[in-house]
């Protein structure tokens, strides 16, 4: 072994023998007075352990729980994740993630020092030095919420092309118009990356009219747990030439081109972003990754560009009951896209990349029976993350991007005021849309309401059977609405117990946490029928929920959500087995 790409486990903090000596028993909070970054180390006699002080869901910082006594729980100011430092366990929401613990060093001296041991970084393999860019040779072309079109010398590579209909059920809708030859651009690609299975960056809307003109074009996605094109054989979509890559292992393009997918450190089970180098010159693409790859990223990128917008999430808007208020709703929201600017901004500063590019938030909650969420839900301007990215650092050139405009990437290095460095649409273009054609989409999902699976009572059993989601103290009612989310005349309306998978009547004796989820029909008998996964009720507002007490079940969302199994429910056989016992 030549020792290319080793990385020797850095000392996150080193803390000397009085300050040792000074570390009571339970929680004890530090910071590093170098960097500012904060750490824990829980202490029972002589026993420690540690970690960072920045919560595993969303990366919010973990202050000591006033209710518990014992002294060895932290909460989360962002989400109220709670966290057993004493077993790095997280215990609300209850068996959800572990925390990464770091490794802790003993110096002869009887000081200690804090350590993590990380892995090389995989960009550092085979390491290129950059190459002087002729003007017009590496382009990037915006065209809608997360769809980039990069042009590198005579290669064409497209981003997540989510450019007609909507995403989520029927909950997001693209705010921008898309350039005119958005198709053109797609077919021409010499390859196309999708980040994730989410329908804003795999749309297969999209996809299917790509296919319909070149089925062959090779498409590149990341080994996840769940495979990105689980749906790919039901969707009817006739892609030919799908490839699954390795995390954080180049894959070579051209004698010039090369990229490497990376996983994320929370939702490594769908989540990824990418690392695209061209002539030793670097762009880095987080996507929607929570902690993209474990927060170990290259710095001084030349291009970098993320997710800003926030409000990608059901959560608080379609929650009622106790705390969640109007008022209340409107607070936390306000206060969770400040926290999204200023850490993203943080991130912008710590990497340092040449230039900045907020996108893959350009959405908007456009159908009429939605206004309470889009008036509600409201986003980061682009404008604003990229004037709080000049404040804190004047390095850093932003782009705030329009639907068909280039930026030439080698005019921006030589001359960022050079004002053909972007190419912005033609006077006139239209930037905003102001249809979606709705009924096309709409009505796609109304056609489950009379399916005959339905007609039949048991079809609740045979679905929850199917998902597999059992052994679970907590009760669901599930009540089936018009679009207002008023229960539906002649809906269903029931119970499912998780603790033994039932379907009783009414509420069992026993203790245990309760939800009532509201939902439109149409969409709900859709993901019924077709066996899909619940992002569409929960992330596309397509749901109303109260629960009590006010608790996250992380493992009952996380598995309708990401884990249901990848074959549809076999209808086929119920309906069947129900016309045998009819005769």
């Amino acid at each position: 072994m030549d020792g290319r790409g080793v990385q020797k486990p850095p000392i996150l903090l080193s803390i000397n023998a009085e300050e040792v000596s000074n570390l009571k028993d339970g929680i004890n909070f530090l910071i590093n007075n170098e960097d500012g970054k904060k750490y824990v180390i829980y202490k029972d006699g002589d026993k420690m352990s540690a970690c960072k002080n920045l919560c595993k869901h969303q990366g919010g910082l973990l202050i000591k729980d006033i209710e518990d006594l014992s002294n060895r729980t932290l909460r989360c100011t962002k989400h109220n994740w709670k966290l057993d430092v004493s077993t790095m366990k997280y215990l609300n929401p209850p068996d959800s993630f572990c925390h990464d613990e770091l490794v802790i060093e003993r110096g002869e001296d009887k000081g200690l020092s804090l350590v993590e041991l990380n892995p090389p970084n995989p960009w550092d393999a085979d390491p290129k030095v950059p190459e002087t860019l002729e003007f017009e040779e590496v382009q990037v072309t915006y065209i809608t919420h997360a769809c980039m079109d990069l042009k590198f010398g005579d290669t064409h590579m497209v981003f997540d092309p989510w450019v007609i209909g909507p995403a989520f059920a029927r909950g997001w809708w693209l705010l921008h118009e898309p350039p005119a030859d958005w198709l053109e651009r797609l077919c021409r690609a010499d390859l196309i990356y999708i980040s994730h299975m989410h329908p804003d960056h795999l749309s297969y809307p999209n996809l299917k009219k790509l296919a319909e003109i070149r089925p062959d074009v090779p498409i590149y996605v990341g080994d996840t747990e769940r495979p990105v094109f689980w749906l790919l054989e039901r969707s009817g979509v006739k892609l030919t030439n799908i490839k699954v890559v390795p995390f954080g292992v180049w894959q070579e393009v051209d004698k010039n081109l090369r990229f490497m997918i990376l996983m994320d450190g929370i939702h490594h089970e769908m989540d990824t972003c990418i690392i695209v180098e061209y002539k030793g010159h670097k762009i880095l693409n987080t996507v929607d990754c929570s902690r993209p790859n474990d927060g170990k990223l290259p710095k001084n990128v030349d291009l970098m560009m993320s997710d800003f917008a926030g409000g990608a999430t059901g959560f608080p808007i379609i929650f009622s009951g106790g705390k969640f208020t109007e008022t209340w709703k409107a607070q936390f929201v306000k206060a969770e896209r400040k926290k999204t600017l200023i850490s993203k901004a943080q991130l912008v500063k710590d990497l340092n990349p040449r230039i900045y590019c907020p996108f893959a938030g350009y959405f908007v909650e456009a159908h009429p029976s939605d206004k309470y969420i889009k008036d509600t839900n409201l986003k980061n301007d682009p404008h604003e993350l990229n004037k709080l990215i000049r404040k804190k650092t004047s390095d850093v050139f932003t782009w705030t991007p329009k639907p068909g405009a280039t930026l030439d990437l080698a005019r921006i290095l030589k001359d960022p005021t050079d004002s053909k460095s972007i190419t912005e649409p033609p006077k006139g273009t239209k930037i905003f849309k102001d249809s979606w054609d709705f009924d096309i989409y709409v009505n796609a999902f109304s056609a489950s309401l009379d399916d005959v699976i339905f007609q039949n009572p048991l079809w609740k059993e045979e679905y929850f059977t199917w998902a597999g989601f059992t052994n679970y103290n907590l009760v669901v009612r599930m009540i089936e609405t018009d679009e207002e989310f008023n229960p539906l005349p002649g809906g269903y309306n029931y119970l499912v117990d998780f603790l033994e998978l039932s379907f009783p009547e009414e509420r069992p004796c026993r203790d245990h946490p309760y939800e009532e989820i509201r939902t439109r029909a149409s969409v709900m008998r859709h993901v019924v029928k077709e066996g899909l996964l619940w992002d569409g009720l929960y992330l596309g507002f397509q749901a109303r929920l109260q629960r009590e007490p006010d608790i996250y079940h992380h493992q009952f969302w996380n598995h309708f959500q990401i884990m249901l199994p990848l074959t549809p429910p076999d209808w086929k056989s119920f309906l069947a087995n129900k016309a045998e016992k009819e005769e």
